[in-house]
């Protein structure tokens, strides 16, 4: 059987699934297709036909080259086919977005037959994906007196790529689809336990909210023709707790339009809206395809005749209805008033949703069209000796005479790109920047490999000073799914240039590090900017923000990012932390009295938390700004004193280190060069040259929070809230109680203590509370499964040489093996400690569950609804979120400790404590 009989084989085994065939990406089928074509009388030419022209993968695949190359023989006239005339074939090139196509095209361009080189010009002048093979070629042919390389160039400084093409049009008709009540994250839009599937995106877009949902958006796509569907989150924040593009995908397939009549199952443009706006991070995702998204704000407080906030029977802040969107309900949105519209009632200012960097996203069909035309045309400009052309919207650039500078302003001025010189710039700039470490995880990095293949990428910027594919997500169950789509994953990203948990070559022992921790590891200079592939990129050094697949690979391929500069909230502590208390309850304490400080509303969203934990290191004040994606920030931004930073850069030196002699070293020597960089950061902050990161004295804050440490009497739990009568207060993160609060009677059916929320800490916590119990009781019993999954290996061998990681073996009924890894997913656990692969785990919701209907007292960051735990007929799901402790002795107990029994357990244990800097943590 040929390539192409196995690829009819695959198109009807999808038929079954009502799946269309797979888009093609190979170079061995495509090839077979072409010699079909060429062959008059094949009986499959018609069909092949169809295949080449429509379901071609663009940009840098192997097929795309095979397709570029055949298509430069129909226009040479080497290659006959009635069906692709010249012209046919040009448009076809016009669509594939660079790389081959791109070089085609430039030999056509630069070629000796006149009409070829025109007709060629025509088409690249509406390319943008160029790279500096390309543009090396334009340079040279233009030194050497080219005419049509100068008429190219012309078009590149004027932007016409992007000045011809439509303006976006003034009003734009929605139909609401009301998606759910409350925050709605991205598992609704896209499941994790559906992660193995997003490379595959018509596969994927089928696990969009619900079949039933689907069936519900067609049906109004029907009766609305001539509308678009704009997804909402009532009573709520729209894609909050993940930045995966696949969400944004996934709604574009549903409701937004086609990018290409050639392409399959990519589409651009969707509208989200949500009561309280789109997360900061899914927003992002939004404007790189192009997209819309609201703050409706169409619930508001309820105030009284004094104007303050009128609360309910909970104690909560009264809402009423602004306005209705109700599914189904027609609005307008007008793109030149700004305004939305119920006929001729305007409803709401939307103009944040359309500034003019976003109207030209609008007008680009995404924002990667924009980063890479502004690149192009400063190119061109400088080629041809002219000044650049006013084309696109300048930067913004907020400038505060006599104000000071927070820790993330300074951090966005020192790394700003074509900003005024000499300007000094504060929050509301916007700017690109470039960025210094990169991190792909393994769920979302096929989806970052299909980006860098579309925007004709081949190598990683030389201005990235490092990157890491991570193996975290799927470290848990190695089934066949990982075992066809990561070895792949790896073999690309390390050809890319970045440093992969797995080896292709298998050199060095796969590591499942969770990414987090490594890219804490690997951030080894606290002015640096972090771009990772998950919301958690929230580093205890620089300022990292969590991005969509889309922005991992622009940042990877450029070393640049384009965002605004956002306002910070400033977070300082008083009191004392009580001995029996851990750090994770001073995380969750802050976000309980921030919205007890401001009435309920949350000053942490969509900006900065610039947060002076002062004296702990970079593993534990993580457990911080981890957190920080839960309380809906943009990021977070750790103020360090000066010695507490140098041991951080000592630890983070040292783990380094451990990759290198693992062999996990690239050609370029990257590892070594960041121990390089930790050396002259630590050289400079001993020598006074440059202190450790802090704002100045005079830096001005949206909002100034103080954490009470003295009032946090007993540890707090974050609580999914399930049977809340007001399903927007349900899954928020927002609902914090005290461990009394469960009168030590609640239920827990499983225990899990791991992924990024902890450090070696917690695992040594665990290991002296088992000798503990042990030593009270005579014995370790489990009255519920506890899982135990490490966050890195560097943790596992440091517990190992202090001999913790024995006290956990001893009491384990199970233990990860590197050279037999789990092949299926777990179906139920027993009464025992599961010692797991170092990984994500239960936390991610793509391999491990906890039984339907399971209460889960977790360490982990995620309480939604079916992430952890999924919903059984007779009971919620519910994931609540605590500290090390309180999981440990829940598990023992089967229920959640009272206080007495609390503090008893944890007597004499080293907890991770935190005493606030005495030390003014300013310039």
């Amino acid at each position: 059987m040929n390539i192409y009989n196995d690829y009819l084989q695959e198109i009807e085994e999808r038929k079954g699934q009502g799946l269309n065939p797979k888009p093609i990406d190979g170079a061995e089928l495509l090839s077979a297709i072409i010699a079909q074509i060429k062959d008059s009388g094949h009986a499959d030419r018609v069909d092949s036909l169809k295949f080449f022209t429509y379901n071609v993968v663009p940009g840098t695949t192997p097929a795309a080259a095979v397709k570029a190359v055949f298509l430069k023989e129909i226009i040479l006239g080497e290659s006959v086919v009635n069906e692709i005339t010249p012209v046919f074939a040009f448009e076809l090139l016009s669509h594939m977005k660079g790389g081959p196509s791109m070089e085609v095209l430039l030999d056509l361009a630069l070629g000796n037959d006149v009409t070829i080189a025109t007709e060629a010009a025509k088409v690249l002048k509406t390319q943008f994906f160029l790279y500096e093979a390309d543009t090396d070629r334009l340079e040279a042919a233009f030194k050497a007196g080219n005419v049509v390389a100068k008429e190219i160039l012309e078009s590149y400084a004027k932007a016409e790529f992007f000045t011809k093409l439509p303006e976006v049009v003034e009003e734009i008709k929605v139909v609401t689809y009301v998606a759910g009540e409350g925050d709605i994250s991205t598992d609704l839009l896209s499941p994790g336990n559906q992660a193995h599937s997003r490379s595959d995106r018509e596969l994927h877009g089928k696990c969009l909210i619900s079949p039933e949902a689907q069936a519900e958006i067609q049906a109004l796509q029907a009766q609305h023709p001539d509308k678009s569907v704009m997804l909402i989150a009532e009573k709520g924040t729209m894609g909050v707790g993940s930045s995966r593009m696949s969400g944004v995908n996934n709604v574009a397939l549903w409701t937004g339009r086609k990018a290409s009549p050639y392409v399959p199952f990519i589409n651009i443009a969707p509208i989200v809206a949500g009561t309280n706006g789109i997360s900061p991070i899914f927003l992002t995702t939004v404007d790189v395809t192009g997209g819309i998204g609201l703050d409706l704000q169409n619930w508001v407080k309820v105030v009284d005749e004094k104007g303050n906030a009128v609360r309910n029977e909970n104690g909560d802040v009264a809402l009423e209805e602004a306005y209705s969107v109700a599914t189904g309900t027609v609005l307008t949105i007008n793109t030149k008033t700004k305004k939305l519209y119920n006929g001729d009632k305007e409803l709401k200012d939307i103009s944040k949703a359309f500034t003019p960097q976003k109207m030209e996203f609008i007008k680009a069909g995404g924002s990667y069209a924009i980063v890479f035309g502004k690149k192009l045309q400063t190119f061109a400009s400088k080629t041809l000796g002219i000044a650049i052309v006013p084309v696109f919207a300048a930067s913004k650039e907020v400038s505060v005479e006599g104000q000071g500078l927070t820790a993330v302003e300074k951090i966005f001025n020192k790394n700003a790109v074509g900003t005024t010189p000499g300007k000094v710039l504060h929050a509301g700039s916007d700017v690109r920047v470039e960025v210094n470490i990169v991190g792909s995880q393994d769920t979302t990095g096929l989806m970052t490999s299909q980006e860098l293949e579309s925007m004709a990428a081949t190598v990683i910027s030389p201005i990235v000073d490092g990157a890491y594919q991570s193996g975290c997500h799927t470290a848990s169950v190695w089934d066949n799914k990982s075992k066809a789509n990561i070895p792949r994953l790896m073999k690309f990203m390390n050809d890319f240039g970045l440093i992969t948990a797995r080896d292709p070559k298998g050199e060095y022992l796969a590591m499942t590090d969770v990414i987090h921790k490594v890219l804490n590891d690997i951030t080894v200079d606290e002015w640096a900017i972090i771009i990772g592939g998950d919301s958690h990129t929230r580093m205890s050094k620089g300022v990292a923000f969590g991005a969509d697949s889309g922005t991992v690979a622009l940042a990877l391929a450029t070393g640049e990012a384009s965002m605004p500069i956002p306002e910070s909230v400033k977070v300082t502590f008083k009191g004392d932390m009580k001995t029996y208390m851990d750090f994770r309850d001073v995380v969750h304490a802050t976000q309980s009295q921030m919205l007890k400080q401001f009435g309920g509303e949350n000053v942490f969203q969509g900006r900065i938390i610039e947060v002076h934990l002062g004296t702990l290191t970079a593993d534990q004040a993580f457990t911080f700004t981890d957190w920080t994606a839960e309380m809906k920030a943009k990021a977070s931004i750790c103020i360090s004193e000066d010695e507490t930073l140098i041991e951080s850069l000592l630890i983070a030196k040292k783990r380094i280190q451990i990759m290198i002699d693992k062999g996990m070293d690239n050609a370029k020597q990257v590892l070594k060069g960041l121990i390089a960089i930790a050396d002259n950061r630590i050289a400079d902050i001993r020598s006074g040259a440059k202190p450790a990161l802090t704002p100045d004295a005079n830096a001005k804050y949206y909002a100034e929070v103080v954490i009470d440490l003295d009032i946090v009497q007993e540890p707090m739990i974050a609580d999914p809230d399930v049977n809340n009568a007001d399903v927007s207060k349900r899954y928020t993160h927002d609902t914090i109680r005290p461990l009394s609060f469960y009168g030590g009677t609640k239920k827990v059916d499983l225990g899990f203590v791991g992924s990024c929320m902890v450090h070696k800490g917690d695992l040594k916590i665990l290991s002296q509370m088992l000798k503990n119990i042990d030593a009270q009781f005579g014995k370790v019993e489990f009255k519920a499964p506890l899982v135990v999954a490490p966050p890195t290996y560097n943790i596992v061998d440091e517990l190992k040489a202090e001999g913790d990681w024995e006290v956990l073996q001893k009491y384990s009924g199970f233990e990860f093996d590197d050279n037999a890894p789990k092949g299926v997913a777990r179906t139920g656990y027993e009464n025992i400690l599961y010692l797991e692969r170092p990984g994500c785990n239960l936390c991610m919701g793509n391999q491990e569950k906890a039984a339907k209907g399971d209460t889960v007292m977790a360490t982990s960051t995620r309480l939604f609804q079916g992430r952890v735990v999924e919903d059984s007929e007779g009971k919620k799901g519910e994931s609540l979120l605590s500290s090390t402790p309180v999981v440990v002795l829940s598990t023992i107990l089967g229920r959640t400790p009272t206080m007495e029994e609390y503090k008893a357990a944890v007597k004499g244990i080293n907890l991770t404590q935190f005493a606030p800097s005495h030390k003014l943590l300013v310039q």
